[in-house]
């Protein structure tokens, strides 16, 4: 059953499905493969939590390392023999031997990176399911909407629901591209390609003082159209803009070259990546000018953000692992519409309560070759959400 509704550029129709109630035997059926899936996301969050705490010490430890051994530089004009194969700190303006062009578009800048950014009108399909149960069967109502929009990827029409009215074309005749400096210093410091691809805080360029590139091409606020009226484009119309980051030369429009701050290791003339005997790698690049006490404070708080997160997602997928092994027996009383809410109750609190413990004990041990007492305190801990469960639970009555 449909029903269809055009709204100006947005078009929606509405489907309904209906299947027969799955049986007891399929829903035991799909809640064995549930438990397998939930298996593998148990193990892998075991692996996430342990590598995770071992990454996260070795990273400090490293920052530490590289703090007690870091050189500043006196200048960034001059390279000292004296500082070979040292980690060395200086902050300076980037540069770069050439601008970076776009000849199609009559456009260059003096920049570490340009980035052409292609856009295409499209059709976009939105989609919003409701599931009920009407005489013994489930039914699914799918809204379909559709409403066109600019897209920097080609959206595929054939996988709509109704692609007749909403088709796209398959490719777009422009492509997006970013060019990148071959050669970009600080002072008379060449960076290495690992400090350079940190030098992405990428702004829209704007497009102001250029002229049109072609008869076919209209410029309309920081965008080329190809397009015959940019004001109310057609499917298939493109819209052209351009971003830049490092500038590496002084603009009479965008101002004067970027600052940057790096910590690397000094190999002849080039800044590349330090290596500690902590095993981890030190090749560090900010943006503006930093002493060396701050960029390592913003290291470590890195660090530690990036630690939590991993926790957060490990402590998550051992959670959902738990709740998809244990699904099953909420299959075996589902009939059971007081009991059913009960036991998912319980599974919840059990899958929770188990996954906290366990995540406290694989953190500890993860510490447990590094910093023994906080990996026994932190194992202390780990029983602490079974303890307070099992004080809940009421005790047995006395035969």
């Amino acid at each position: 059953f449909q029903q269809f509704s055009d709204t100006g550029s947005r078009k929606e129709h509405v489907k309904i499905t209906s299947e027969s109630k799955p049986g007891f035997l399929e829903r035991l059926s799909e809640t064995s493969g549930g438990m397998l899936m939930g298996l593998v996301t148990f193990l892998l969050s075991f692996y996430l939590l342990f590598t995770n705490e071992g990454r996260a010490l070795r990273t400090a430890r490293s920052l530490d390392e590289g703090l007690s051994l870091v050189i500043p530089l006196d200048s960034i004009h001059s390279v000292s023999q004296q500082n070979e194969g040292r980690l060395v700190h200086l902050a300076g303006a980037l540069s770069t031997s050439k601008p970076l062009f776009d000849p199609s578009y009559g456009l260059s800048i003096q920049a570490v990176k340009l980035k052409r950014n292609v856009e295409m009108y499209q059709w976009v399909e939105y989609e919003e399911s409701t599931e009920y149960e009407e005489n013994g069967e489930i039914k699914k109502e799918t809204k379909y909407s559709y409403n066109t929009e600019w897209k920097s990827e080609v959206v595929n029409s054939r996988n709509f629901d109704r692609e007749i009215g909403h088709k796209n074309p398959s490719a777009m005749a422009v492509e997006s591209f970013t060019a990148v400096s071959p050669n970009v210093q600080v002072g008379s410091f060449v960076l290495s390609k690992g400090l350079v691809d940190k030098i992405d805080d990428f702004k829209q360029l704007s497009l102001s003082n250029l002229e049109d590139p072609h008869a076919d091409v209209t410029r309309g606020g920081d965008y080329f159209y190809h397009s015959e009226n940019p004001r109310r484009p057609e499917v298939g119309d493109l819209r052209v803009s351009f971003f830049y980051a490092g500038l590496s030369g002084d603009d009479p429009h965008l101002g004067s070259a970027d600052k940057v701050t790096v910590i690397a290791r000094q190999r002849g003339d080039q800044l590349v990546a330090y290596h500690t005997q902590s095993g981890d790698v030190l090749q560090i690049l900010y943006p503006g000018d930093l002493s060396v006490e701050e960029v390592f404070q913003k290291e470590h708080e890195s660090n530690t953000m990036k630690t939590w997160a991993l926790r957060a997602a490990g402590w998550l997928a051992m959670f959902v692992g738990i709740s998809l092994m244990t699904r099953i027996f909420y299959t075996l009383v589902d009939w059971f519409p007081v009991v059913r809410d009960l036991v998912n109750i319980g599974l919840k609190a059990f899958a929770f309560c188990v996954a906290s413990s366990l995540s406290l004990l694989t953190i500890s041990i993860g510490w447990l070759f590094y910093r023994p007492l906080w990996a026994l305190l932190i194992g202390l801990l780990s029983v602490v959400p079974i303890v307070v469960a099992k004080s809940r639970v009421p005790p047995k009555k006395q035969q």
